[in-house]
């Protein structure tokens, strides 16, 4: 899993630091940063997610995978 954070969406809510405190760390401002480059652990996808969902502005985004189709 692979997400990224809209820090100009972001409304200083802090649910996702809760839920998630190790990849969304607030600001002096209290608003959310995202730790890393966006790479969600197996064993913390479900708190990933939980922030994700809880995020009332919507500003964390799960980043889909391209498939390739066969050209022809």
């Amino acid at each position: 899993m692979k997400i990224k954070l809209d820090r100009t969406m972001c409304d200083g809510f802090g649910l996702c630091a809760k839920h998630a405190p190790a990849y969304f760390p607030l600001d002096d401002w209290g608003y959310a940063s995202l730790e890393g480059d966006g790479t969600v652990a197996a064993a913390d996808q479900d708190a990933v997610k939980r922030a994700l969902l809880d995020c009332p502005v919507h500003a964390i985004i799960e980043m889909r995978e391209r498939t390739r189709t066969a050209a022809g």
